[in-house]
């Protein structure tokens, strides 16, 4: 068993973070009273939900990929997230439209910052 604070050590992540996570129903840790514990699924499931959120999935996205994992299988096994070839294509053309549109901001405030700079 592991508690918040352990969790949040672990994965670099809040307080806050997990309890935000809880109150989604990504997470449902033992409670005794105001204290939580997690148990290794519940640290093998946080390590997916954040995977996922660092390939920019929605916690909408993330929950459905939950529901189809297997959490008692092999911790390998466990800590890949079950995509299917069109939820992958579709990701990376959403993060390329991302970027795109990433890229033209840093573009024009290049450019706004040139014009302020040349103009002082």
């Amino acid at each position: 068993m592991f508690t918040i604070g352990d969790l949040a050590e672990t994965f670099d992540v809040s307080l806050r973070t997990l309890r935000f996570y809880e109150d989604k129903g990504l997470l449902a840790p033992f409670r005794d009273g105001t204290s939580r514990f997690y148990t290794e699924q519940d640290k093998a499931r946080l390590a997916l939900i954040l995977k996922g959120k660092n390939l920019g999935f929605t916690l909408g996205e993330i929950r459905g990929m939950l529901a189809e994992q297997s959490f008692d299988r092999s911790e390998a096994e466990a800590a890949a997230l079950k995509l299917d070839p069109e939820q992958i294509a579709s990701q990376i053309g959403h993060l390329q439209r991302q970027r795109e549109e990433i890229d033209g901001a840093i573009a024009e405030l290049r450019a706004a910052h040139e014009r302020l700079s040349a103009s002082l």
